[in-house]
């Protein structure tokens, strides 16, 4: 039988933006939260970071990113405050903002980034901020780029960005380049892209300034990548960026789970190499078909920070014969030459588990997190009850166990219905010692003013 932890602390509070009006048209869903990410110092780990969306839009990204930060592990948490991304916010006139993340450098320098964007027109960018004082204030963004041309069509998208953990002022930002022919794409009808290659930038003097972005994945028409993560090996000095690699025909299953490696701190990357098939069905509810939105096509890495392991996530049908998503793992201990056959890894329920979380601690034991719907009852059609587990293993990813309920049951149903119900295309989780925080999203259950909050579990 799985146990149970503490209960989860409450992050998140009342959005900052209630009284902002910009961004429409949509259907905002004022104070729900999704989409978190967290982060920890490499020189203080219980000193912490998060950040999420804050008041989602039905029809991508919200009225801006939230951030918060804890001294103490993940137990107590700052007054949430805005991100400067988005108008209602301040520091940028972009109406909406998405896909916020967060990193931390050995000197204790935060790095936030945000796909900034208008509903109204075609603008749309990247950008970026720090912090000097551990989240509590933000300095005006910076641009590392945009596309406000109003005949073009660009959109940047599922941007991401990490700090060196052991190079201070040095941080690393990628993100997908969705080409047009035509029209703004809007930012999830990725398989629409006419191309979508990977660009990279980085800082070197602190988030000063960025270096003009380079394409570090180069696709032909009718291809892109997406949901690209890098993870640095700290004794080495190698970069890696992990990536969903799509191509016709297209279809969910579409996707390859990829990566390419840079060992000159990302003048030069070598070529993808691919790792599996990506064989995602998407989520649904399995009594009505409603769609549920998850990270169904992002695989989530990481790195064991003492061996240089490294680890993906992703979410696949393979085990069930293409019925329904679940979460599965590849590992590779040489450096990414050869990798391991994928495993399942959360507890087969004969329901989808969707939106894994992945990080290694220091005593080389590995975390994954996950949603499901094993308490969904037959016949149950009003609501749709779903859990967070956390399972782990302590043999370099062969075989997991320990699983433990994190929180719920909750009805996902009171989510905010972006092309399904969502509570993001991610969640967080990190690891402090040998001990895991996850950061992750609920809802609450049946408050239509106050759908989604975030939580921290220490």
């Amino acid at each position: 039988m799985p146990t149970s932890r503490a209960a989860p602390v409450l992050v998140s509070g009342p959005s900052p933006f209630a009284s902002c009006t910009t961004g429409g048209p949509g259907t905002n869903y004022l104070n729900a939260e999704v989409e978190p990410w967290i982060a920890s110092s490499p020189a203080n780990p219980t000193k912490l970071i998060g950040v999420w969306q804050q008041d989602r839009w039905h029809n991508g990204g919200a009225h801006g990113l939230v951030a918060s930060s804890s001294s103490d592990g993940g137990f107590t948490w700052s007054k949430p405050a805005p991100l400067p991304f988005s108008a209602c916010a301040g520091g940028t006139a972009y109406e909406r903002a998405s896909d916020p993340w967060v990193s931390i450098g050995p000197d204790g320098k935060a790095y936030a980034v945000s796909i900034s964007f208008n509903q109204s027109d075609n603008s749309n960018a990247v950008l970026a901020s720090v912090s000097n004082d551990g989240g509590l204030t933000w300095a005006l963004p910076s641009t590392i780029i945009a596309n406000n041309e109003p005949t073009l069509q660009f959109f940047n998208d599922k941007e991401s960005v990490t700090a060196n953990p052991v190079k201070a002022g040095v941080a690393y930002a990628v993100w997908d380049r969705l080409e047009l022919p035509n029209g703004n794409p809007y930012a999830n009808r990725h398989t629409a892209a006419f191309r979508g290659p990977t660009l990279f930038s980085k800082t070197t003097n602190g988030g000063k300034s960025w270096s003009s972005p380079t394409e570090i994945v180069k696709v032909p028409s009718r291809q892109q990548t997406i949901g690209n993560q890098i993870v640095v090996n700290s004794q080495k000095g190698t970069l890696y960026d992990f990536f969903n690699l799509i191509s016709p025909p297209f279809s969910k299953a579409a996707g390859k789970v990829a990566f390419i490696k840079s060992t000159d701190d990302g003048a030069t990357w070598t070529k993808p190499k691919v790792i599996s098939g990506l064989q995602t069905v998407s989520v649904f509810n399995p009594n009505t078909g409603d769609a549920v939105r998850s990270g169904d096509i992002i695989p989530e890495p990481a790195i064991d920070p003492t061996t240089g392991r490294l680890y993906v996530v992703w979410q696949d049908s393979r085990f069930n014969g293409g019925q329904y998503d679940e979460i599965v793992l590849s590992t590779s201990g040489d450096d990414g030459a050869t990798w391991s056959t994928p495993i399942r890894v959360n507890t087969p329920t004969g329901r989808p588990a969707f939106n894994p979380g992945i990080v290694v601690n220091s005593s080389e034991s590995v975390a994954v997190t996950y949603y499901d719907f094993r308490n969904l009852a037959a016949g149950n059609i009003t609501s749709l009850p779903t859990d967070i587990w956390q399972t782990t293993s302590a043999n370099k990813g062969v075989t997991f166990g320990n699983e433990i309920h994190l929180a719920g049951s909750f009805d996902l149903t009171t989510a905010p219905n972006a092309e399904g119900f969502f509570v993001g295309d991610y969640q967080g989780l990190i690891a402090i010692g040998s001990t895991f925080v996850p950061f992750f999203v609920q809802t609450n259950t049946g408050n239509l003013t106050n759908r989604t909050d975030v939580f921290a579990q220490p």
